[in-house]
């Protein structure tokens, strides 16, 4: 996709996203063209068209943080408790969400036995812990632990292949694939396709 292609398809969501932040139109213009000079500037390193929205409205929001960071230096316009005003449209929110989520069946079947039985038990099919620790013949204490360390250990494999970072709702606002990627990653390439960015 080029930039002519983008502009005709996303410059009007830009532009109202871009102007419900900064609420006065000059300044709305002036980062429109901002954030098209750098879509145009580093198009090249978009790998995946499908992942073309989020990294347009990354490009957004970084560029209307620079904006309120530079009036703030300025002394005209403090950047404090605009925290919300930055965050990305609930479509991106929710497909970075999705993505994340889209890892995690692969990822389970990597735990060890007894943890990836619990999670599925509990997380999947939605058995209490209580239910669990009875399925399982264990104490509720027991089942407690097992499905509270497989939890840590999920997120500690998605962790070491991605870096992740949430809004303050703990929604995926971005991720980057680690360059010491785990072997998983380097070695399926449906997790490595899944867990690839295209920016």
């Amino acid at each position: 996709m080029d930039t002519q292609h983008i502009w005709e398809e996303f410059s009007g969501k830009l532009q109202g996203f871009i102007f419900s932040r900064v609420n006065n139109q000059f300044d709305a213009d002036d980062i429109l063209q901002d954030v098209f000079r750098k879509i145009h500037d580093n198009i090249d390193s978009v790998e995946d068209d499908a992942k073309i929205q989020g990294w347009l409205f990354r490009i957004a929001r970084n560029t209307i943080i620079d904006h309120y960071r530079s009036k703030a230096k300025n002394n005209s316009v403090p950047i404090d408790d605009k925290e919300d005003m930055f965050a990305a449209p609930e479509e991106e929110v929710a497909n970075l969400n999705e993505t994340v989520a889209s890892w995690l069946n692969a990822t389970i079947a990597d735990l060890p036995d007894k943890y990836r039985e619990a999670i599925v038990l509990t997380e999947i099919e939605g058995l209490t812990q209580k239910e669990l620790a009875e399925r399982l013949g264990i104490s509720l204490s027991g089942a407690k632990s097992r499905v509270q360390r497989g939890r840590e250990k999920l997120k500690e494999m998605i962790l070491d292949c991605c870096h992740l970072e949430f809004d303050r709702l703990g929604n995926v606002i971005d991720y980057t694939r680690n360059e010491s990627c785990c072997a998983k990653c380097k070695t399926q390439s449906s997790c490595k396709s899944s867990c690839e960015k295209g920016a």
